[in-house]
């Protein structure tokens, strides 16, 4: 299907938008000279800092590229559970000899006045998560030029991302790395999360609009497999994590690969909402004691983290990953791009081949 947003880029592979300095401008513009959609993430930066990042990233390309933007959260109904998580977190403080963070730096992680900027300097894409933004904001956007995503991981929520004007919808299945986009965070339904290929039939039955595929993806004939499921682009994030450019901390790449980490898992341990990780000593320890309250717990343990990529420690890390990780790839992300882009068109012409066989043996057999 062709529309306004795949006309913008040759390749129906977008790099996802990855939050904590790994979607860095180098890695998008790599991305975005190889034909495929790279997106910086503006998650837990300042506005300025975002400007910053996207002034660089127009100074490395000229071809188009995507911003994401977190959504502001609701205010908690109980802090104490918060209190009693940081009371069992000071032990791993001490270890790192750093303090835990305040989990009060706030909920809406700079919103509006991202907004403000994405207005005033717009870019071609932005994509939104956590939530569905107003009508009114999405109009804005439009009217200044840029394209408007918003991450579902249910059909329902893809409903409300198409109510809301958006151009095009993010199918995010339960095996992608890092956080799940869902729109409200319910404790209940932790570990009810929709598997990419289920989700990505149920979100093309409800909706009209585009649909990106995410989740799992790090080969060519997977994102082969989701377009000939009806998805119009996929989006992968772990497996450009791996690459050259990419900005994530050097235990954090090898420990995608490494025999020690064998398998992810949800977690509410380093930030207070589900978000798939590697399975390390942290996310043991801690995982199941973590309150449901986000961005409260990532302030909490974000010294921790910091602490413990500096040390090279990856135990004590966030070491985001989707299910596919142990397929990630070190190559830089240009080549990757073209790597993916050779493995998706051999999966083409086989299921062309396949087609045509099927085909000719249908007619022999009614001759």
């Amino acid at each position: 299907m062709s529309s306004a947003l795949t006309d913008l880029f040759p390749l129906p592979i977008v790099q996802a938008p990855m939050a904590g300095g790994v979607s860095v401008p180098q890695l998008a513009a790599a991305v975005c000279e190889a034909g495929g959609l790279g997106f910086l993430a503006a998650g837990y930066k300042t506005a300025d800092g975002m400007y910053q990042e996207i002034k660089r990233l127009r100074g490395l390309t000229s071809r188009p590229f995507g911003v994401n933007v977190f959504l502001p959260q609701p205010e908690l109904a109980e802090s104490g559970a918060v209190e009693v998580y940081a009371h069992q977190l000071a032990g791993e403080a001490a270890w790192y000899e750093t303090e835990l963070g305040d989990p009060h730096s706030g909920r809406d992680d700079g919103y509006d006045a991202k907004l403000a900027v994405l207005l005033d300097d717009p870019v071609p894409v932005v994509s939104f998560h956590f939530g569905v933004p107003d009508r009114e904001v999405i109009a804005r956007l439009r009217r200044a030029g840029t394209l408007t995503l918003v991450t579902a991981t249910t059909a329902e929520e893809a409903r409300a991302v198409e109510a809301a004007g958006a151009d095009a919808v993010i199918a995010q299945g339960a095996e992608a790395g890092g956080h799940l986009g869902t729109h409200r965070d319910s404790p209940e339904d932790d570990g009810a999360g929709i598997g990419l290929l289920s989700l990505l039939a149920q979100v093309r039955e409800a909706v009209d609009i585009p649909v990106v595929a995410a989740g799992g993806i790090i080969r060519g004939g997977q994102i082969a497999a989701v377009l000939a499921a009806g998805a119009d682009a996929a989006q992968l994030g772990t497996a450009f994590l791996a690459t050259e450019e990419s900005g994530a901390p050097d235990p954090h790449k090898r420990a995608l690969t490494d025999p020690l980490f064998t398998r992810t898992r949800l977690t509410r341990a380093f930030s207070g909402r589900p978000a798939r990780s590697l399975v390390n000593r942290f996310l043991r320890e801690h995982g199941p004691y973590a309150p449901a309250a986000y961005p409260d717990v990532h302030h909490l343990t974000s010294p921790l983290r910091k602490a413990a990529a500096k040390a090279g420690d990856a135990q004590g890390m966030a070491l985001w990953a989707g299910q596919g990780h142990r397929m990630a790839r070190e190559l830089p992300a240009g080549r990757l791009v073209e790597v993916l882009a050779a493995e998706l068109a051999e999966a083409r012409t086989a299921l062309s081949d396949a087609s045509c066989t099927d085909e000719s043996r249908k007619g022999g057999e009614g001759a």
